[in-house]
């Protein structure tokens, strides 16, 4: 828990003045820093299975070091060098340190909290919640100083995480590091691509991702769309993030109590999903509202709306979350849990990479066609689609733990 929220510490203390320090310290066209911002997303998202298969095949331990270790390594080199070359090669670092990390992470918290998954995956995402919600803030400060410290703060938080999980962290390893398995990699990952539920589960679930990310690009756009780029709009926009990390910070081990004293798994994520898209409805009711030209029916519908959003979005994600890390685990059969993992975040941030292109274009069309409530109908309809398509997967059975392999002969 501890080792999730100092990495979500460091990371967004960082990350978030980071396209500013490239464009304006450093100079760097747009185009540049679009690059050097693409090759982290890239490389993370691309890495997670390779990351999952070496966490399963070495152990939990060594991943999760050896990811942080690499990140201290490329947030120090983002502070200290000023060449395009240096800096994609530091920011690809960074990326691929979370493709290590980051399902060896997740599939240590499963095997250490056993039969309190659920439970253990809620308190995981209040600590996980709290380091996105201070690190911008820390990063503030350091910044105000210069951006060079921001990084070589960040990079020795990582490097005393790192000291302290070689010296600290208990070993963990999945099924392939503690029997010895020597089944191939690709053998592996075929059986991975033929867990037809498992991929079923994964697809339908990509829309929660897209989802949960407007709070990070269509919710600021509409705020600053009314409410402008000054002051007012800098607050309403701190207020949607404020709003979403203490939300889960505050409600997530409660909300998830709630929801397992009175639903199955699959019932829940069908609620979660359902919640989410029906977040986007204060936004399209609002776009019924004539819009004042000033004072502060403006600023109210500039910031209710979309601060009402963020809010249904965090109460969804709190009612789905662990229950669908949970999921995970049960359809892989307790077997490569962090391949699984590794798999999973490819695909949704393959998701998350498309559906925020066709976000964009929506809210580029409703704004040139003049139909504002374009986007929020989109979106409301991708969440009841995914809940939809969640209730098929549990109806069916689809969701339930496989049946035990046979033992080999």
């Amino acid at each position: 828990m501890v080792n999730q929220f100092t990495i979500n510490l460091g990371f967004y203390m960082l990350m978030p003045y980071l396209a500013a320090h490239l464009s304006g310290t450093l100079g760097l066209a747009g185009w540049l820093v679009g690059l050097v911002l693409g090759v982290r997303n890239f490389s993370q998202q691309g890495m997670f299975l390779v990351g999952g298969t070496l966490a399963d095949r070495f152990g939990y331990k060594p991943l999760i070091v050896a990811g942080c270790v690499l990140r201290t390594l490329g947030f120090a080199t983002l502070g200290l060098v000023d060449s395009l070359p240096a800096l994609l090669a530091a920011s690809a670092a960074t990326g691929l340190a979370g493709a290590l990390f980051n399902p060896a992470v997740r599939a240590y918290l499963a095997a250490d909290a056993g039969e309190r998954r659920v439970e253990a995956f809620a308190l995981f995402n209040v600590f996980y919640q709290a380091g996105i919600l201070l690190g911008p803030l820390v990063g503030m400060v350091l910044t105000g100083v210069d951006f060079r410290v921001t990084c070589l703060v960040s990079a020795g938080i990582f490097a005393l995480l790192s000291v302290v999980q070689i010296r600290a962290l208990p070993a963990r390893g999945g099924r392939c590091a503690n029997h010895g398995t020597g089944e191939r990699v690709l053998a592996q990952w075929r059986g991975i691509l033929a867990n037809r539920p498992f991929l079923l589960f994964s697809t339908a679930m990509i829309g929660s991702y897209v989802l949960t990310f407007q709070v990070y690009l269509a919710l600021p756009l509409d705020v600053r769309r009314l409410g402008g780029d000054g002051r007012f709009g800098t607050v309403a926009v701190a207020v949607l993030f404020a709003v979403s990390g203490l939300s889960t910070i505050v409600g997530q081990t409660r909300v998830t109590a709630w929801c397992k004293a009175r639903y199955e798994p699959g019932q829940a994520l069908v609620r979660g999903l359902a919640v989410m898209g029906l977040a986007f409805v204060p936004l399209l009711l609002a776009t019924a509202v004539p819009v004042p030209a000033s004072g502060p029916g403006l600023w109210l519908l500039a910031a209710v709306p979309p601060t009402l959003a963020a809010l249904l979005l965090a109460v969804g994600t709190m009612i789905a979350y662990p229950f669908e890390m949970d999921t995970i685990v049960r359809l892989c059969g307790d077997r490569l849990v962090a391949t699984h993992y590794g798999l999973y975040n490819t695909v949704c941030g393959i998701g998350i990479t498309l559906g925020n292109l066709l976000t964009g274009a929506a809210l580029d069309a409703a704004r040139e066609a003049g139909v504002p409530a374009l986007p929020w109908a989109a979106l409301l309809a991708l969440g009841l689609a995914c809940a939809a398509a969640l209730h098929g997967l549990h109806r069916s059975g689809r969701l339930a733990s496989p049946a035990p392999r046979p033992a080999a002969a």
